[in-house]
């Protein structure tokens, strides 16, 4: 069985198109990273998003791995600043209640769950632990593509998944969602 972390990205500036990390965001991923340090990766993945492929590049540096890129990993949406943020927020919240709801740009929430289960399927009984980071929506999506709504946090939905929280899955097997564990040691 392989286990899989998925990493939410660190956070981002809050700008259209594609934003980079915040200094709390690249802290987060530093820290991220030393929890991955004893962890004796196989693999890191990235999103192609620059706020992923930031967070990635620490824990690959930790692992001695190179950053893999690839384009399953990406949102469903990602605002471009084509459209009023309040229109395209208002799209967000319709696709996460409406799975089958395609926003403007995007994806639904059910096709872009698909197509991460097809990335973590491919990586099942393959060498790992594997870390994977990805961005919040995408990962809220596989969750209730893989386990269903009813196992996931109640707040989750509503709250999102917190800065590089980490969800973790043997194979294609939900076993812990949103971990920030580490961070709060971090603090501590």
């Amino acid at each position: 069985m392989t286990v899989i972390h998925l990493v939410h990205h660190g956070e981002k500036e809050p700008m259209p198109g594609d934003p980079g990390l915040t200094a709390l965001g690249r802290e987060q991923a530093a820290v991220t990273a030393l929890w991955f340090r004893q962890a004796k990766l196989a693999a890191v993945y990235s999103s192609p998003l620059r706020r992923a492929r930031q967070t990635a590049q620490p824990i690959a540096v930790a692992a001695r791995l190179p950053v893999q890129v690839d384009d399953r990993l990406r949102e469903r949406v990602n605002w471009q600043g084509a459209q009023p943020l309040d229109r395209f927020l208002a799209d967000w919240d319709r696709s996460a209640r409406d799975r089958d709801f395609v926003p403007a740009g995007g994806e639904s929430s059910r096709s872009a769950g698909e197509r991460l289960r097809g990335f973590l399927a491919g990586l099942a009984g393959g060498p790992g632990p594997v870390a994977a980071v990805s961005h919040g929506g995408v990962t809220t999506d596989v969750l209730r593509t893989l386990a269903g709504d009813d196992a996931l946090p109640p707040r989750l939905p509503d709250e999102g998944i917190a800065a590089c929280a980490i969800t973790t899955l043997q194979d294609l097997e939900v076993i812990a969602i949103a971990d920030i564990g580490h961070l709060l040691d971090a603090t501590s």
